[in-house]
């Protein structure tokens, strides 16, 4: 009897290593967006692409609304290897010492979504995502959120309405500098504080997409909000590079097609749903929207351009100049 007993152990000990084999790799895919958002329905996409792509030989799991990690503490849990996939702002590389990053914060930097394309889809966008490696990430693609506009509890015609009111932002040395750029008073908080801080007084402001305010239900206590369209907001989906550049190639190559073929979607999803925001905001009557004329427009850039040259010396001036090169944008005279 023993012997028969032991038999079926050393069976079992042989066959540990094929189930282990045999067992998924599991990504944890963790972001603050609201599981309803653009942002969501992409990592959903996403998700089932790798999962069907790799054979069910990788399972994603997903963590949205900061279920597992808020904004400010996300990027150092993927260094950690505590999960495997980020999609956050832009906006946090330059907090994190990549400053470059923040040439998309710079307000007014692009006309439109093609002037942006030209950057993330070609060279310098690429070469952005290549200097994450230096801290230990992998830069996969860029998922655009949308173009941000202001919104307080009093109207905001121009730039000098902005005077004196405290402003949530996240953090960006950039977006600090436009906000007193216009006399605001800047207060960097997460993402998942701001809606509780605008509807406490904390903060009488801030800026987002149609997108982010409908999701987070800012709209509803921000009485005013202005479509100044004058910064952008987008992600970069990333990776622990350790961990990227240990699957093996199949793997990998699987889950770059993947992450391919989603950009574009997530990208269509993302403008539906800013324009779908504003309509669902606009017919709750909560906020009142305000489409600047021509004069005031020109205000808003005639305030905040400035801080282009202002922030030259962080970011560079020489990859500023390129950007304007590359989009056709005309540089302010100095």
């Amino acid at each position: 009897m023993r012997s028969v007993v032991l038999v079926f152990a050393l069976a079992w000990l042989s066959l540990a290593p094929a189930r282990a084999a045999d067992a998924p790799i599991v990504i944890k895919f963790s972001h603050v967006a609201a599981p309803q958002s653009h942002k969501s329905r992409a990592a959903e996409h996403f998700k089932a692409l790798a999962e069907r792509y790799t054979n069910g030989r990788v399972r994603i799991e997903l963590y949205p609304n900061s279920q597992l990690y808020k904004d400010k503490e996300e990027l150092e849990a993927l260094q950690l290897g505590a999960v495997q996939m980020l999609a956050p702002s832009v906006s946090k590389f330059g907090p994190l010492g990549i400053k470059a990053f923040e040439a998309f914060d710079l307000p007014y930097m692009f006309a439109d979504y093609e002037a942006l394309e030209k950057v993330t889809h070609g060279d310098i966008g690429r070469e952005l995502l290549g200097r994450l490696e230096q801290k230990g990430l992998i830069g996969l693609a860029y998922w655009n959120n949308g173009f941000k506009i202001l919104s307080a509890n009093s109207a905001l015609r121009g730039p000098d309405d902005v005077l004196g009111l405290k402003m949530r932002i996240q953090a960006s040395k950039v977006i600090e500098a436009q906000m007193w750029a216009m006399g605001g008073l800047p207060q960097v908080m997460a993402f998942s504080e701001a809606y509780q801080a605008l509807s406490s007084g904390v903060v009488d402001g801030t800026e987002n997409t149609p997108a982010n305010m409908y999701t987070q239900k800012m709209y509803e206590v921000q009485a005013h909000a202005t479509m100044t369209n004058h910064g952008y907001l987008g992600y970069a989906v990333i990776s622990n590079h350790a961990f990227w550049t240990g699957l093996s190639p199949d793997i990998r190559k699987a889950l770059e097609r993947a992450i391919a073929e989603t950009t574009p979607v997530a990208n269509a999803f993302a403008r539906q749903e800013n324009d779908d925001a504003l309509v669902e905001m606009k017919a709750s009557g909560r906020t009142t929207f305000h489409e600047p004329t021509e004069a005031e427009r020109a205000a808003w850039v005639a305030a905040l351009v400035p801080v282009h040259d202002e922030m030259a010396g962080r970011i560079g001036r020489d990859l500023i100049d390129r950007i304007y090169a590359v989009t056709g944008r005309k540089a302010p005279a100095r």
